[in-house]
This record gives structure tokens, sequence and C-alpha cells, in this order.
């Protein structure tokens, strides 16, 4: 049969010149089709004398064969440039630096005890901890705090439940962290330098207040601490941890049974434009309590008031998160709503120093 290696050199061209699958579908249909040139070539063998027919028909296969090969290899090649250049379009440099991702996040609350305890460590503070509930005696009498005192009462203490007949102290939730100021002066007497972090329970329920809160106290007692010393204190302490370059504290006359003379604290603020600013305006915002600690508290941790002295302060520190991060809500800080801490929370590795920043 004639003419077959003219078809099949221009057909291997035409495989190799293709430049896609459609090219190589209409090649293939063209010479494999049922319409195709080999297939009509296949169509005439029967009017073949039998011998010529054979070699015929053994040609025809071959070429047949061996055009299919080459559209197989040449679809397989343009499917392996197409993914090799599908991989350099998409292709990763595995050694730049990984995208960061939040490993874990801290909340408000936690954030703001490590900002304030590197602040006071800072000052020569350390931390001291005590038990969440308290014996009347620690948590009141010790505290030169009044039988008839409101605070002693059912409608704002918890009161732990006691059996019939039982007759050891009451106990109560802690309405403060005051009491870790008693057993931490009975354990290391006296000079002390102590904050209490931690959660106190009290009956109130509000959009500023809820039954369970955290505070913090400071104690620190010498024999020539004064008013002053706590002055500077506060003031040390309210410029690291609202991150300004100054504030200005207002002592107002007040008072609390464990301290004499007693002094509540406001600072120096701006609400302009509907946003806290410390350190500017005329405005005035009370962010704690202070005082000298009274001789009778002195006594009752063991320490001989006639010859040493000292200042203690508490603040809520779910209240200053607030003024510092501008939370409205103080509910929500204790609603475990996710959404909300991952908007006000902070990253679990950035821990806060005052050499490299508090609020990272």
């Amino acid at each position: 049969m004639d003419g077959l290696s003219t078809l099949k050199a221009k057909y291997l061209t035409a495989v190799a010149d293709a430049n896609g699958e459609a090219a190589l579908e209409d090649l293939r249909i063209s010479a494999l089709g049922k319409k195709g040139e080999i297939s009509a070539l296949m169509a005439t063998l029967g009017k073949m004398e039998p011998e010529a027919r054979k070699a015929a028909g053994a040609s025809l296969n071959a070429l047949k064969d061996e055009i299919d090969a080459a559209l197989r290899a040449k679809k397989s090649a343009l499917a392996d440039a197409a993914l090799d250049e599908r991989l350099r379009s998409e292709w990763l440099d595995v050694t730049l630096p990984g995208r960061p991702r939040r490993m874990g996040t801290i909340h408000p609350v936690s954030q703001v005890m490590e900002e304030l305890t590197a602040i006071f460590a800072d000052m020569g503070f350390s931390v001291a901890e005590g038990p969440q509930v308290e014996s009347d005696w620690y948590n009141f009498d010790a505290l030169n705090i009044p039988p008839e005192h409101p605070a002693r009462q059912e409608h704002d203490t918890f009161f732990m439940h006691r059996a019939t007949g039982d007759n050891r102290p009451p106990h109560v939730l802690r309405t403060h962290t005051s009491p870790v100021q008693i057993r931490a002066m009975a354990e290391q007497g006296a000079p002390i330098r102590v904050i209490a972090p931690g959660r106190v329970y009290r009956m109130d329920m509000d959009q500023t207040h809820t039954p369970m809160f955290h505070q913090v106290e400071g104690l620190a007692i010498d024999r020539d601490i004064s008013m002053a010393n706590l002055k500077w204190t506060l003031e040390e302490f309210c410029r690291a941890f609202f991150e300004v370059p100054s504030v200005e504290l207002r002592f107002r006359a007040s008072h609390f049974p464990f301290t004499e003379p007693s002094a509540e604290v406001d600072i120096r603020c701006s609400w302009e434009g509907g946003q806290l600013k410390i350190g500017q305006g005329d405005s005035w915002l009370e962010i704690l309590g202070s005082g000298m600690v009274h001789p009778k508290v002195l006594s009752a941790a063991g320490v001989d008031p006639a010859q040493w002295q000292g200042f203690a302060f508490g603040m809520g520190i779910d209240r200053i998160a607030m003024l510092k991060y501008g939370i409205p809500d103080l509910r929500a800080f204790f609603e475990s709503d996710l959404r909300w801490l991952r908007h006000y929370g902070f990253s679990a590795l950035d821990m806060p120093t005052l050499p490299g920043g508090l609020s990272r």
C-alpha cells in the first residue's frame, strides 16, 4: 500500500508540533477516528487479494499503533509541562519565616496582673498569696473592722455554711485581699514590701460590679515610711501602668478601718470625644483607696506599731483593665465569650516588661 510513509511522517510531525490537548484530539480524530484517514484505508482492505490484504493490514495496524502511541506520549508530555508550570506558580519557599500564629490568648485580667507585678517588682515589692476562703478573724477582726460594720452583714458578704452546733469561727469568701497582708506580716515580720493580687467576693452585680472580681493590694512596712512614700509609689505605678510620661494624683480624706489616715485617690484625666486620656484634662477619676496602716492592724499581725509603720493601698484589677484598654462592661470579663477574648486578649508569648513595654 503506497503512501503510508508519507502519512506517518505527516501525523508524527503534527503530533510533535501540537501545543495543546485540543489540537491532539483533532489529530486523533483526523487520523484514527471513524472517518479518519487510517480508518478509510482500513475500509479498502476488503477489496484486496488475501496476500495483499494481509500485508497491507499489518502495515496499517503498525501505523495506527505508532500514531496512537505518539498521541499518548505527547498528551502525557503536555500534562507534565502543565503540572510543572502550576508548581512554579504555586512555589513556596519553606525557608522563609512562617506567618505568625497566635498560640493561645491571655485574658486581660491575667495580662494586667502580669503588668502590675512587673511594675511593683521594679520597686522592690514581692507577690504574696493567701486562701480565698478566710476565717472571720483574718478577713475582719485583724483588719480593725468592728462587728457592727456593714461589710460583716450577710447582704454584703458570702458566709460559708456551718453545721448546727459547729463552734469553729465563721468563714467567708474573702471580701478583699487584705487578709493576705496580715498573713504575710505574721510570717515574714517587718520590714516588708508585698503586693497581694487575687480573686475577691462581694454581693454586688451590675455593669461595673460582679460577685467575683479581682483586686490587688499593696503593703510597705518600715521604720520611716510616710504618706510621701505612698504618693510617690502610686504616681510611679500609674505612670508606668497607663504608659504616659506624667500623671497627677489627688488625695481626698476618707475613712477605712484598717488605715489611719485614709485617702481616696483620684487621677487627672480627660473624656474629650468620649475617649479616656490619663494625665491630661480637667476631670478626675477615682482609682483606689489607700492610707497609713492602722496600729491595731500591725499589732494583730505581730508587728510592734511603736517601732514600725507603713502604708497600704488597694485597687480593682478589672476596673483598671477597663480604664486602660477601653472595655465598657465588667460583666464581659466573666462570660467566656471567645470572640471577646480574641478581640481584647493578648498574645501568650509576649510577656510584659518595663524595658520592652507592658501592653504588647
